[in-house]
């Protein structure tokens, strides 16, 4: 009968935790505001993407409710948006 050799692997400690960077937050940059809008949106494009957003809310709802609220909710966004 042959004899089975075991492997003799090698157990490997668990690694311990990184240590804390003195509590202090990695710096995450963020882009100024004037940076990130390039250019101002004339009221026709504006117009647009306030139309375009009722439509999306107003699918959302099933298309049941008044438009003057959907429209209302557009703008609010692509005024948060824009600004």
């Amino acid at each position: 009968m042959k004899e089975i050799k075991k492997s003799s692997a090698k157990k490997v400690a668990p690694k311990a935790a990184p240590k804390a960077a003195s509590g202090k937050k990695p710096v995450v940059k963020v882009a100024p505001k004037a940076a990130v809008q390039s250019k101002p949106v004339n009221p026709e494009q504006r117009y647009k993407m306030i139309e375009e957003a009722a439509y999306y809310i107003a699918e959302r709802h099933g298309f049941n409710g008044d438009s003057a609220y959907f429209w209302s909710l557009a703008e609010a966004e692509i005024n948060t948006k824009l600004n």
